[in-house]
């Protein structure tokens, strides 16, 4: 199967979904990841004295890391304004995932849910994003995604990591599927964090590595499943 997870920031798989990416790579997935800024606004760059070019050209070249250690199908990395998705025509931003559906061709294409996990404003228009493309997809594309799959928080997972930001949770009603995965992906998803240098501190401050576990949780769009599958592939729709 192939899976396209679509996130706004460098670092949003990593806080995320890196450990069920590592899982749907070694069950044999092809995963590809877009990203739709380099993420050079964040607050970090004062720190390290970068320019947001600078800093987001060292977030790309740390990306490529990350699409190492998580043995990545495809990595790609577009120069939309971080921090300021909001203020763009959301088509011109629609036009560029519906054509990178289009050449993926994924089964499953995730992105976050309508809380965008933090709240962040480029998370919560690239959900919107995301949505209305599949959608349109589901309508008109000779091969659309099977399935539009929203990776999020347990209400547990969502208290024990609200360390540095206030984090939003997805209910059990709303949660469809609950992948278990290995000690070994977790351990990946340690080391996809490590590959970001320049937000080393952050990583450390928000304990993220330390508050990983077992289960990724996700909501499944239009999709109802109690009690949840376990695996993202299972009973998908047919096309």
């Amino acid at each position: 199967m192939r899976i396209l997870y679509v996130f706004p920031h460098p670092d949003d798989e990593s806080f995320g979904p890196a450990r069920a990416i590592s899982a749907q790579v070694r069950a044999g997935h092809a995963v590809h990841l877009l990203t739709l800024t380099r993420g050079g606004a964040t607050k970090e760059r004062h720190r390290l004295g970068f320019t947001v070019e600078q800093m987001g050209e060292s977030r790309f070249e740390e990306m490529q890391d990350v699409a190492r250690v998580l043995g990545l199908a495809d990595l790609t990395v577009l120069d939309f304004p971080d921090s300021g998705l909001k203020e763009l025509d959301p088509r011109v931003l629609e036009a560029v995932v519906a054509d990178h559906i289009e050449t993926v061709r994924p089964d499953v294409l995730v992105t976050y849910p309508v809380h965008g996990i933090s709240g962040f404003h480029d998370h919560l228009v690239t959900h919107a994003v995301v949505k209305r493309v599949f959608i349109e997809a589901r309508d008109h594309a000779e091969a659309p995604p099977r399935r539009l799959a929203l990776f999020t928080l347990t209400e547990e997972q969502a208290e024990k990591g609200s360390r540095e930001h206030r984090l939003s949770g997805s209910t059990d009603a709303e949660v469809d599927c609950l992948m278990t995965v290995g000690a070994e992906d977790v351990e990946a998803n340690r080391r996809a964090l490590d590959c970001y240098v320049t937000y080393r501190e952050m990583i450390e401050k928000t304990e993220i590595k330390d508050s990983l576990d077992r289960i990724a949780a996700f909501e499944l769009f239009e999709e109802s499943f109690d009690p949840p599958i376990t695996d993202l592939c299972a009973d998908l729709p047919r096309s």
